[in-house]
């Protein structure tokens, strides 16, 4: 059946029992790709009947459909032509696992993070009325979703600008109770019926030709309001400006066909409440709908998840560890997420503290502006939330903690590139955007016995402010338990003394670079690795240090390449009118796709064959000139090479110091 549909004007002419054949056929598709690639699986499932019902009654791209977050649009994209692309879905080169502009016209707006879509939605129906086009636009945005003030800043301006919008509130959490009964389903019946709103229309044309119009058309509404508040929980959105209806079976696609038809039909802000079940025709994934709401391979017979080879924690399991135990030691310490308590580590730590653990939902300017409060009151905050999602509350961290000195820690998951989830999810700008506020401190464990010993340091230190510290999604290098007893904090670790180069690395980027310094060092470049596990303050002390000794140095981070822990360096450097060479690594200016997190980190050269190519370029940039010359019979003419390369030494430095003629620094 789904081989049939190579576009929406397809499902147009199948019958209701061919929708519900296509609907088994969806799920089956789902399970097994994501069972394979891994991916979002339970909402995927529980919005199939919605996302068929929405593109059988609207003319898809035309008509415009908004997804919040988006990780719920694999039907979506099945309906819309990607089918026989579907099982390259979040692989490297393949479809997104979110909507993406470039991707389909059929996804109007991109997506990755959470409540965006009403006020997006808002915006494309605004700009087709004043371009003078006919579309209709849709927003479906689930409950979870509605815990982020910028769906509500939506909601707010859309019922005062009255724009034909739908917003479809895809409730997945609600059991379905007698708010889906015999009562609910008969108003909504009725509200949606022509008949009815026939009627309503001729009686606010007449109404509109009496005297005090305005006062008798206040008291009808008045009255609606009311009766229908009595019956349906839609009061909030109808004094937001939008006609409620529903709560709806979100899985019976007849209903969702008859309810929805009329609703289109429609003018004005609407919302559609419909009730759908997370992991919907999958067992396991009904009886446990956080485990599969993103996973891994697996196996689709059992559920059971695919056991990596790889028996090293993770760093968030490490984090989730070391918290438990401070929690044991300070009863003053409380940690804060943003709705996303497993993804962070904090399960156990909710567990075993309830009273000291908050779940603010997804509302990450409130979940700091709320640890600034706590850390007043003399409470010692940990916010966990992802380097892509602490984006969302970067005011409160100016505004609301560093400017007051707070101690707020940051625990910030998934710092550099994560994966599969791509460009929406990747967290390589929050080095950029901490390091120029004031007071903050940034520090990047190299393992993880460096974090479990700097979340017990600030635990047991004042700090005199917020300190974040980052760290990638990933396994730790290797198992726990090295001496950390003669770390300082704010202290740079020279790992090994070197002559001819300088390699400062920090967090991820100090294990790649180890393996590339041995390669360089069995080729005779006697390099110096430095573990520069302060991002700022740096240790100027240090820094100072290497620049009186080397000539060239090289920074080595995953974050973006422009206002990161290279550009502080180049920034003092600059500022001691250092003459050598230095040579920044970092993610570059660039948004980099999804894929495997080795496979990107090996793109952006930032594994470690990557990082040793390019430091080569400065410890031997002339090699390939003089040290590789190749006759015509193919041979290196060694004798000639070797005479020429030592008469040019003293060229080939002041060429990597300083300039060629192009302006150009070599080795960029």
């Amino acid at each position: 059946m789904l081989n049939m549909i190579q576009s929406p004007e397809d499902l147009k002419k199948l019958t209701i029992d061919q929708l519900l054949e296509l609907a088994d056929a969806i799920r089956q598709e789902i399970i097994s790709t994501v069972s394979t690639t891994g991916g979002h699986l339970a909402s995927n499932l529980g919005a199939v009947e919605l996302t068929i019902a929405l593109h059988y009654l609207y003319n898809c791209p035309n008509d415009q459909i908004v997804w919040d977050v988006a990780h719920q649009a694999y039907v979506h994209k099945l309906l819309t032509g990607r089918k026989n692309r579907f099982h390259t879905i979040r692989q490297y080169g393949g479809l997104s696992g979110f909507t993406k502009r470039t991707e389909s016209d059929a996804d109007p707006f991109g997506a990755g993070h959470a409540s965006t879509s009403i006020s997006a939605a808002l915006g494309l129906a605004e700009a087709n009325e004043r371009l003078g086009l006919d579309r209709k636009v849709i927003a479906v945005i689930g409950d979870g979703a509605l815990t982020g003030g910028l769906s509500y800043e939506g909601l707010n301006n859309a019922g005062t600008l009255g724009r034909d919008l739908l917003v479809i509130l895809n409730d997945n959490t609600m059991s379905i109770s007698q708010n889906v009964g015999a009562i609910s389903r008969y108003l909504t019946n009725m509200l949606t019926d022509e008949s009815y709103n026939k009627m309503r229309d001729d009686i606010w044309r007449f109404v509109s030709r009496l005297k005090r119009a305005d006062r008798i058309k206040s008291t009808v509404r008045h009255f609606e309001k009311h009766f229908k508040g009595l019956l349906v929980p839609g009061v909030l959105f109808e004094r937001l400006g939008f006609r409620y209806f529903g709560p709806i079976d979100g899985h019976d696609l007849p209903l969702l066909l008859k309810t929805l038809g009329p609703i289109k039909e429609l003018g004005g802000p609407r919302l559609l409440h419909v009730i759908t079940q997370k992991g919907k025709g999958y067992e396991p994934a009904e009886k446990d709908a956080t485990k599969y709401h993103g996973v891994g391979q697996f196996n689709k017979v059992t559920g059971q998840s695919k056991k990596s080879t790889n028996s090293l924690p993770a760093y968030t399991q490490v984090f989730g560890d070391a918290m438990v135990k401070i929690g044991e030691n300070r009863d003053d310490i409380v940690a804060i997420s943003a709705a996303m308590a497993p993804g962070t580590g904090l399960v156990e730590f909710a567990e075993k503290y309830p009273e000291r653990f908050y779940d603010v939902g997804i509302a990450e300017g409130h979940a700091v502006c709320y640890a600034g409060g706590l850390a007043a009151g003399g409470v010692r905050p940990y916010v966990a939330i992802y380097s892509t999602f602490l984006q969302r509350a970067y005011d409160q961290i100016i505004h609301d903690v560093a400017l007051q000195k707070l101690p707020v820690v940051f625990c910030i998951d998934r710092a550099g590139l994560v994966g599969e989830d791509g460009p929406t999810h990747h967290g390589t700008f929050d080095i950029s955007y901490l390091r120029p506020v004031p007071n903050m401190t940034i520090a990047a464990p190299g393992d993880g016995d460096e974090l479990v010993w700097m979340l017990d340091y600030i635990a047991n230190h004042s700090m005199g402010g917020p300190v974040a510290v980052r760290y990638p999604r990933g396994t730790i290098p290797y198992e726990l338990g090295r001496d950390t007893s003669k770390l300082e904090w704010g202290r740079w670790e020279v790992e090994n003394g070197g002559t001819d180069i300088a390699i400062l690395a920090t967090g991820s980027m100090v294990q790649p670079c180890r393996k590339a310094v041995e390669r360089l060092r069995a080729e005779g470049v006697d390099a110096s690795l430095v573990n520069a596990r302060f991002i700022k303050p740096m240790d100027l002390e240090m820094l100072q240090e290497l620049a009186e000794r080397f000539d060239k140095i090289v920074t080595v981070e995953e974050n973006s390449i422009n206002g990161g822990f290279g550009s502080g360096v180049h920034d003092y450097l600059d500022d001691i009118d250092y003459k050598g060479k230095l040579l920044r690594l970092g993610i570059p200016d660039r948004f980099v796709q999804h894929g495997s997190r080795s496979l990107l980190l090996k793109e952006v050269g930032l594994d470690e064959d990557g990082i040793y190519r390019r430091i080569n370029t400065i410890v031997k940039p002339k090699r390939s000139l003089f040290n590789v010359f190749i006759n015509r019979n193919g041979k290196k003419q060694d004798e000639e090479t070797k005479e020429r390369t030592q008469t040019s030494d003293q060229v080939t430095e002041k060429v990597i110091i300083g300039k060629s003629e192009t302006g150009k620094e070599n080795g960029e």
